[in-house]
């Protein structure tokens, strides 16, 4: 797969109303070229290879900003790891316990039925679901 170009990153980032710098256009590159899960540490390590100056704070305050403007989503998939998906159509994750490979699961392939009552006042903003698998022992 080809990483997005500088001119496609710039414009994906005017469309959603942020303002373009260098790190931004190298963290879209990084995120959104195709879907992918990464931690915040692991979009670092990429945007240094091409902007070395790029401070943690400004990749993890972008993702951030990326998260408000729903151009990633933002997963928990354990107490120890965060990750940005990229691909923000709905669907589920399928996460390995023991390698920590987290794969897409599309949302033709499971139904969530229902939804709960909530309170007076509040509105469902989305559902993520994590199906967490290990290797059978044994």
């Amino acid at each position: 797969m080809e990483t997005m170009s500088i001119s496609q990153a710039t414009e994906l980032l005017r469309t959603a109303g942020i303002p373009v710098t260098q790190q931004r256009v190298e963290i879209v590159r990084a995120m959104l070229s195709f879907p992918i899960h990464l931690s915040a540490d692991q979009v670092f390590a990429r945007v240094r290879q091409s902007v070395p100056e790029t401070s943690r704070a400004t990749v993890y305050n972008t993702l951030k900003l990326f998260r408000e403007k729903k151009l990633v989503r933002e997963l928990i998939v354990d107490p120890e790891r965060l990750v940005y998906d990229s691909n923000t159509s709905p669907h589920y994750h399928l996460y390995n316990a023991e390698n920590g490979q987290l794969t897409d699961v599309s949302a033709d392939e499971l139904q969530v039925i229902g939804m709960p009552s909530l309170p007076p006042g509040l509105q469902l903003e989305e559902v993520d679901v994590i199906i967490r698998v290990r290797t059978r022992s044994g």
